[in-house]
């Protein structure tokens, strides 16, 4: 079995679509997901110590336990939990990614943008 992990927004209408993009992308089987509203401000903030300690250790679960190589965050268009313009989303995006990164050195870190469309994109 081989697994990647997203940290995804809960909004149902990103989790599909980045599914499959990860899927396709890294030729894994399964996609374990961590959920919250807005997670990229928690983790870029890291001011919710309560919220971040969770993701972690979900985190640790997925990494630790399933062998996950690959960590997908995820920021998208029309965010209810992080209502901010696209530009904001994407400099939280980064920070939450060098977060992950540097607490888990041994996996691949991307980012993704989900637009209007639910078309995911990777953020370099």
């Amino acid at each position: 079995m081989s697994f990647a992990t997203v940290i995804n927004c809960m909004d149902g209408r990103t989790q599909l679509p980045v599914i499959e993009y990860l899927k396709g992308r890294f030729g894994v089987e399964y996609v374990d997901s961590i959920t919250e509203p807005g997670p990229i401000r928690i983790l870029a903030e890291q001011t919710n110590q309560r919220l971040l300690d969770s993701i972690c250790v979900r985190l640790d679960i997925s990494v630790d336990k399933h062998k996950s190589r690959a960590v997908a965050i995820v920021a998208h268009h029309d965010c209810t939990g992080n209502p901010l313009p696209k530009k904001e989303q994407l400099e939280q995006l980064n920070k939450a990614m060098g977060y992950v990164a540097e607490h888990y050195p041994e996996v691949t870190v991307l980012g993704l943008w989900v637009d209007d469309h639910w078309q995911v994109s990777e953020i370099s």
